[in-house]
């Protein structure tokens, strides 16, 4: 005993004298290779703030995986942002040009964390979408009074029935989400809410219906599964590729394919690159004499950002540019559409 505390008292006596530098161990983000280095003592607080004995996204034989660790009783954000701006081409070269603008706000509290299941509350917070087009815009947004358009009012009691409210969440600690309970109360009062404008019992229960369709368990699951766990269940090397192909049209026919890189993993975070799109599609057919030539094209980079302690997404910005060009001919002259967009799509930006 007397021996370790000498031990001990050595250790201590080095430590304390030792002011100049320091020798800490991290993740190297270019190879992902775990290494020593030695740093300045005042620089070694914030490396040892920066990563955490066994982070969420760690690190075993080269190999990244991904996890959740969330902290009891704190609220994590999840806001998404999306801004399109679209300008339409006439046969005549005449252009006309819109922005649309939308923002979805909601925190995620974790309440407890019991067998492997975190029971997580979600805040629905705020609601915002803007149009602007030919020197005009208008906005339906939560945070403020109802507008006076008639044709605004409908989304603007919708979005103000949702936020206020609350879903439970239960997630396991490897982000597969076990259920989502709640949306019976939202349904009532956002029904509620909107029978002021429809009268017609028929039109009330097809918009109900509708809505529930849009918003429900699926929905969500889907949305948070996209948004939150973004490295493969195998995990991934730094400089490993993954691909993950979605239906872009109901049939199937189209897929877009997304493809992520692991770039680099270190200093807290894990930064995640990614691109893809839909390659260019063409279609000709022709009627009574009317040939109809269509083609589409759509293409996405970008980037997402990790926080390495937690798991949880800190930001992501893509950006999707997409074409269209449809041409009707009768053999003697032709008349062509265009249409182009160019979207940001983000999660937690910036304010």
């Amino acid at each position: 005993m007397k021996n370790l505390t000498a031990i001990a008292l050595i250790a201590f006596t080095l430590s304390s004298c030792s002011k100049e530098t320091k020798t800490v161990t991290k993740v190297d983000p270019e190879t992902g290779e775990t290494i020593t280095v030695e740093v300045p003592a005042e620089d070694s607080a914030q490396t040892a703030a920066n990563a955490v004995a066994d982070p969420a996204i760690k690190e075993i034989d080269g190999v990244y995986t991904q996890r959740f660790k969330l902290e009891v009783g704190k609220s994590y954000p999840l806001t998404t942002y999306q801004k399109d701006q679209q300008t339409m081409t006439a046969p005549d070269g005449k252009t006309q040009s819109g922005t649309s603008e939308s923002r979805d706000e909601m925190s995620f509290k974790v309440n407890k964390f019991e067998n492997g299941v975190y029971d997580i509350t979600i805040d629905l917070l705020a609601k915002k979408n803007t149009q602007a087009a030919n020197g005009k815009s208008i906005s339906v947004d939560t945070r403020q009074a109802e507008p006076k358009d008639e044709q605004l009012k409908m989304m603007y009691k919708v979005n103000k029935a949702l936020v206020g409210n609350k879903l439970n969440l239960k997630m396991k600690e490897n982000g597969e989400v076990v259920s989502i309970n709640g949306f019976d109360p939202i349904y009532t009062k956002v029904t509620a809410a909107v029978s002021t404008l429809l009268k017609d019992a028929k039109q009330k229960t097809a918009f109900t219906q509708g809505f529930k369709e849009s918003f429900n368990e699926i929905i969500l699951k889907d949305q948070f599964t996209k948004n939150l766990l973004l490295l493969p269940a195998k995990g991934a090397k730094i400089g490993d590729k993954w691909s993950v192909s979605e239906n872009a049209t109901p049939d199937g026919k189209i897929k877009l394919t997304t493809t992520y890189t692991l770039q680099k993993v270190g200093d807290g975070v894990a930064e995640i690159s990614v691109v893809g799109g839909i390659p260019k599609k063409s279609d000709k057919k022709t009627q009574e004499g009317i040939t109809r030539s269509m083609s589409s094209e759509l293409s996405q980079n970008g980037k997402i950002i990790l926080d390495q302690n937690s798991g949880w997404i800190k930001n992501q910005s893509i950006t999707v540019k997409t074409s269209q060009s449809e041409t009707l001919s009768d053999g003697k002259q032709s008349q062509t559409m265009k249409s182009t967009s160019n979207s940001l799509v983000q999660v937690n930006p910036a304010r």
